[in-house]
């Protein structure tokens, strides 16, 4: 107690409350870029902290990271161009909603959703971390597989009714994802002497061409001349109503546990607990004939459980040292150059800093609905644009984005690839999203799989060793079959 009481005028004073402000509009800027991912940022912005206190320091690298997570649903939701590869979830029914003439609506519900995702994960961060931690403990790399099998299982769900072409799809991103050198066994797989492909095909570049600039091809075709399909200037942009907040709220609470749990699993990412969350929504959903259709449901999901994420990271990151994803791992170099070092003695030797941190992130939330709440509005009338101002633009964001990965032209030819890819499935009615689970979860059960066979010498036995294999195989099973009589209860209501 007597450490957040220390750490109370440490992150209330003029100095710390505008640099927490600053991070949270860098962090939206950066998230709502496409190719500048939550990692980039904080990497980007670490070696400003130097010149800060410790405690001022992580304030500005939590906003960063917790703004840029929701920033990535603004493109997503208006240009159906996500800034983050965590927000194609939200792209699914954000862009839908857009074209509908109900941005305004989707981005508010999205603010709203990722305050709810963002404050239930600094809860569990400040009052459960040591228990939490000693759970992902007895995650091994048999629960890691299937737990990345059962964020596939969504592709299931995310087909509507054309499951054959949904697996095609996630297939292909899975024997993508292989290209670059085998991580168990150091092999070159299928990268033809390019060095550009060792490291394998940049995921961010293809999420790019898939949704971005397939989308400007898509625009420069179309013969609307907004993005809305139907543009009345004479109506006003509306946020979401108080009616549909609290309809949701069970939903934001569900959402955001599920994101903060997956947070903690080391290696989970962003993707897996979106994916959870929306899949989850739809499961229990009385329509869930209309999530991919603009569902604000399905937004909210996703939206809770991304910002979630960021807040579960940081438990494994503070209690034990172990990054949760990516950006805690950049944010444990944040930390270390100021003399910290993660694990139990953090909290003994340092609490007051740590204590601002968490008290840090609670004014970043807040900061964050605000400005997103009265910016939904105006970054709503992007989509009121003429489709031939915004499509250039979006396009030139795109091969900066692309470029700037790592500063060569080789991903802004795959972006430009992928493009016409992404162009290909929607000309032949496949959807996009499962194209991209394949790619970015594919990886993680493969290393898994093979991980947990070499510890268990080839014996498959460990993959239904453990309660959790058991609960984890029960769900993947129930997520493959419960769409499907799902679908049958929905054909026999409209028969």
């Amino acid at each position: 107690m007597s450490d957040f009481l220390n750490a109370v005028p440490l992150v209330f004073n003029f100095g710390t409350i505008l640099i927490s402000l600053l991070g949270v509009v860098l962090g939206i800027i950066v998230g709502a870029l496409p190719g500048l991912s939550s990692t980039m940022g904080v990497a980007l912005f670490i070696p400003i902290t130097y010149i800060m206190s410790p405690s001022t320091g992580l304030v500005f690298l939590g906003a960063i990271y917790m703004a840029s997570t929701y920033g990535g649903s603004i493109s997503a939701i208006l240009l159906n161009t996500p800034g983050t590869p965590s927000a194609v979830i939200t792209a699914i029914d954000g862009y839908e909603l857009t074209k509908k003439g109900q941005s305004g609506e989707a981005l508010s519900m999205a603010t709203i959703a990722s305050f709810v995702g963002g404050i239930i994960s600094i809860f569990a961060l400040m009052f459960i971390s040591p228990p939490l931690s000693k759970m992902v403990i007895k995650f091994g790399a048999a629960e890691m597989f299937l737990l990345s099998i059962l964020g596939l299982t969504i592709i299931v769900s995310l087909s509507n009714g054309s499951l054959i072409k949904g697996l095609m799809v996630g297939l292909l991103g899975v024997l993508i994802s292989v290209v670059g050198i085998d991580t168990i066994t150091g092999q070159y797989r299928y990268t033809f002497d390019m060095l550009p492909l060792f490291s394998g095909v940049s995921i961010i570049a293809t999420v790019i061409g898939v949704y971005s600039t397939s989308q400007v091809f898509k625009l420069a075709a179309q013969k609307r001349t907004t993005i809305q399909y139907e543009y009345d200037s004479s109506k006003k942009l509306k946020i979401v109503s108080l009616k549909v907040v609290m309809k949701n709220m069970f939903n934001f609470v569900r959402s955001g546990i599920i994101g903060t749990f997956v947070g903690i699993l080391p290696g989970a990412g962003v993707s897996i607990a979106s994916a959870l969350a929306y899949n989850t929504s739809k499961s229990t959903s009385k329509h869930p004939e209309n999530y991919g259709k603009g569902e604000m449901d399905g937004l909210a999901a996703s939206e809770a459980a991304n910002n979630a994420v960021v807040g579960g990271s940081l438990v494994p990151l503070l209690t034990l040292g172990i990054p949760g994803n990516a950006v805690s791992g950049v944010f444990l170099g944040g930390l270390i150059i100021h003399g910290l070092q993660p694990g139990p003695q953090l909290f003994v030797k340092h609490g007051e800093i740590v204590y601002s941190l968490f008290i840090g992130l609670f004014i970043t939330t807040f900061f964050m609905l605000i400005l997103g709440i009265f910016g939904a509005k105006i970054f709503a009338k992007i989509s009121t644009m003429p489709t031939n101002i915004i499509a250039p633009i979006i396009m030139a964001l795109c091969v900066v984005g692309a470029f700037s990965i790592s500063n060569n032209m080789f991903n802004v030819y795959i972006m430009f690839v992928f493009g016409l890819f992404g162009l290909l499935l929607s000309e032949l009615k496949f959807f996009q999203a499962p194209f991209v689970l394949g790619l970015i979860l594919g990886p993680i059960a493969e290393q898994e799989f093979r991980r947990a066979l070499l510890i268990s010498k080839g014996n498959y036995n460990i993959f239904i060793s453990s309660w959790i294999d058991i609960v984890l195989v029960v769900l993947i099973i129930l997520s493959l079959i419960y769409p499907y009589f799902q679908n049958k209860k929905i054909s026999k209501k409209n028969c």
